[in-house]
């Protein structure tokens, strides 16, 4: 578990992992980055009271630096990925560890299933898990039947073969999921996917901290596509492509306007567009979305794009 100023939800995360009633050994280790609040403390206080409960410094801060030195840590042959505010499903770790037999996958895992509790949160949660968002990836969705899998929310890992392939890459910040997955699949391991597996995962609370998050994920994307260019895919290069029509189209309208030039004014289209895909989206949320949640997914769709089409194009220099 990597964490870092988790002071709010690490006693609940802890309890969440230890509460899975796991059949046999269990090791937590808490990698503790430098909070700048209680957390530290808590992890120490956590680990006195059980056993079963380890606490690793992981000065570095970032979250590859911290799997692996609770990967270099650990006793055991079987590695869970957890995160410090992240809820496991009924028996994750019992139906991961049994799926790992079966299928003899380097890594299993399921579904980030997204849950809000304020009306933003919900919207996040929506487009997270809708096509017309982030949900074109298995992990995003609830109905994809289990099977081989480009990657996987958190994962299951067997360690030795974690271990085979280098660890997780300490230069990728963000990503670094992703990247081991390819790398476990690029040798010819096994990545599986199964919708048993469920984590409950809480999206940013406020539309700044949402633009934060996808612009930089945009750019650790941009950095994965750099690094492994056979990982391009359309569903990477559409929100760069949308963000460079949009931009230009809107450039054309201004100079047309300025000049007179009707051709220039055509570039009208692609925001219009865009904008046409956004209200088509909402429209066509479901029902049970509240009200107040769905007037909040126009502005979530297009912060969710464009963010992460922006930082997409900016890459990390």
């Amino acid at each position: 578990m990597p964490v870092l100023n988790e002071e709010q939800h690490l006693r609940a995360a802890v309890a969440g992992v230890l509460d899975q009633d796991y059949p046999g050994d269990l090791e937590l280790i808490m990698a503790i980055g430098p909070c700048t609040d209680g957390t530290h403390e808590i992890a120490e206080e956590l680990a006195a009271a059980d056993a079963r409960l380890t606490v690793v410094d992981n000065p570095a801060g970032r979250t590859p630096h911290a799997l692996n030195l609770a990967i270099a840590t650990a006793r055991h042959d079987i590695l869970v990925r957890v995160d410090g505010h992240g809820e496991l499903g009924e028996r994750y770790i019992a139906r991961a560890v049994e799926l790992l037999a079966e299928t003899g996958a380097a890594n299993v895992g399921g579904v980030m299933e997204a849950r809000g509790r304020t009306s933003f949160e919900q919207a996040v949660a929506f487009v997270y898990t809708s096509r017309y968002g982030l949900g074109g990836a298995a992990f995003h969705q609830g109905d994809v039947p289990a099977g081989p899998a480009d990657t996987v929310f958190l994962g299951v890992f067997d360690k030795a073969e974690v271990k085979a392939v280098g660890g997780f890459d300490e230069t990728m910040f963000r990503a670094q999921d992703w990247e081991l997955n390819y790398r476990l699949r690029q040798s010819g391991r096994l990545v599986w996917f199964s919708p048993e597996l469920r984590v409950t995962y809480r999206p940013r609370s406020t539309l700044k901290a949402l633009v934060k998050q996808m612009y930089d994920t945009g750019k650790w994307r941009r950095e994965v596509v750099r690094r492994h260019p056979d990982t391009a895919s359309v569903r990477y290069l559409a929100p760069p492509a949308a963000v460079v029509a949009i931009g230009l189209g809107t450039l054309g309208v201004l100079v047309g306007r300025a000049t007179g030039s009707r051709f220039l004014q055509l570039g009208a289209v692609a925001p219009a567009g865009y904008g046409a895909f956004v209200a088509y989206a909402t429209s066509t949320a479901p029902a049970t979305l509240p009200p107040e949640a769905r007037r909040w997914l126009p502005a979530v769709i297009a912060a969710t794009h464009l963010a992460w089409g922006s930082g997409f194009l900016v890459g990390r220099r």
